[in-house]
């Protein structure tokens, strides 16, 4: 069998060609269904205020962080966890990478947003 491919080798590059064709149409037609689930980025902002308790850090540093983060884009939602001492706020996002160039979504931009907003306090 081998001898056949050797003395024929256009053969053997047509077969090779058809089973690249043959997969790139299964898996352009492969459903959305069969893809795993991706977990969506997230971005955690953490701050510390020390001998606070967990009201006092929703009231004075997870509700101003909330409000400033608030209008940045692709952001699917957002919430906090404060206990005694820490808070800590997630915003889960989404970065759309199927539009073109012009539309797509960094996420180093998006992560440098939320923090500048977050820092700068309203600013």
């Amino acid at each position: 069998m081998s001898n056949f491919f050797i003395r024929r080798p256009i053969v053997a590059m047509v077969i090779a060609i058809l089973t690249v064709i043959v997969g790139a149409i299964t898996i352009v037609s492969l459903p959305v269904a069969q893809f795993p689930n991706i977990v969506p980025p997230e971005i955690q902002l953490q701050a510390s205020y020390v001998g606070a308790d967990a009201q006092t850090l929703e009231q004075s540093v997870a509700t101003p962080i909330e409000q400033q983060i608030n209008g940045v884009d692709n952001v699917n939602y957002m919430y906090s966890l404060n206990a005694t001492g820490n808070s800590q706020t997630t915003m889960v996002v989404d970065f759309d990478l199927k539009n073109g160039s012009e539309h797509r979504s960094d996420p180093h931009t998006v992560a440098r947003t939320a923090y500048g907003r977050s820092a700068s306090g309203g600013r």
